[in-house]
C-alpha cells in the first residue's frame, strides 16, 4: 500500500474540495480541475486537510498514492498553476503565435503549426516558448509535443530544449591527417 496516504494532502491558498459522484472538485482563484475517484477509495476533509483513505475493498491499491498525487496537483494547479519554458536555439529558428496556432520556423521547407489546447496558454518572447495552466498534464504534454518537433541535436546544439536542460555535445569529425 502506498505511503503517501499516510499524509494528507494540505488544502492552501483559497482552494476548496468536494465530492460529487465519486468525482473530487477542485476550485481555487486559477479555475477548477476534476479527479475522479477509482471504486474502492474513499476521502475524508477534515479543516484544510485532505485524506485518501481505502473504502472497501481495494483490488489495486497502487491507486491510492496516484489519487494522493493527482489530488496535491490539482490543489496546485488551482492555486499558483503550472508552466514549462521551452528555448529554441539555432540560426533561422523562430516562434510566432497565430490566434490558437502556434507557428514554428525550424529549419524545414515549411513551417510547422501547432494547435494549442484551449485549456493552455502560450506566451512567445523572442527565442523562448513558455506554456502555462492548470492541468499539470496537459501543460507537460503540450511542451513534450512542440519539443518533439526539433529535439536538441548533439552537434551543434540546435533545437527546442527545455530551460535549464543540458545538452551533451559531441566533437564532430576532424579534417584527418593523411597516414603515410
Amino acid at each position: 500500500m502506498s505511503r503517501l496516504i499516510k499524509k494528507p494532502v494540505v488544502i492552501e491558498g483559497g482552494a476548496t474540495v468536494t465530492e460529487r459522484d465519486g468525482v473530487l472538485i477542485f476550485t481555487g482563484p486559477k479555475g477548477e480541475q476534476r479527479v475522479t475517484l477509482a471504486p474502492g477509495v474513499g476521502i475524508k476533509i477534515e479543516g484544510q486537510n485532505l485524506w485518501i483513505e481505502k473504502a472497501g475493498e481495494v483490488t489495486n491499491k497502487a491507486i491510492l498514492g496516484t489519487l494522493w498525487a493527482l489530488s496535491r496537483n490539482a490543489i496546485e494547479g488551482v492555486t499558483k498553476g503550472f508552466s514549462k519554458i521551452l528555448e529554441i536555439e539555432g540560426v533561422g529558428y523562430r516562434a510566432v503565435l497565430e490566434g490558437k496556432d502556434l507557428i514554428l520556423h525550424l529549419g524545414y521547407a515549411l513551417p510547422v503549426r501547432v494547435k494549442i489546447d484551449d485549456a493552455i496558454t502560450v506566451v512567445v518572447e523572442k527565442n523562448t516558448i513558455k506554456i502555462s495552466g492548470i492541468d499539470k498534464n496537459l501543460v507537460g504534454l503540450a511542451a513534450a509535443k512542440i519539443r518533439s518537433l526539433k529535439k536538441p541535436e548533439p552537434y551543434k546544439g540546435k533545437g527546442i530544449r527545455y530551460r535549464g536542460e543540458v545538452v551533451r555535445r559531441k566533437v564532430g569529425k576532424k579534417a584527418g591527417t593523411a597516414s603515410s
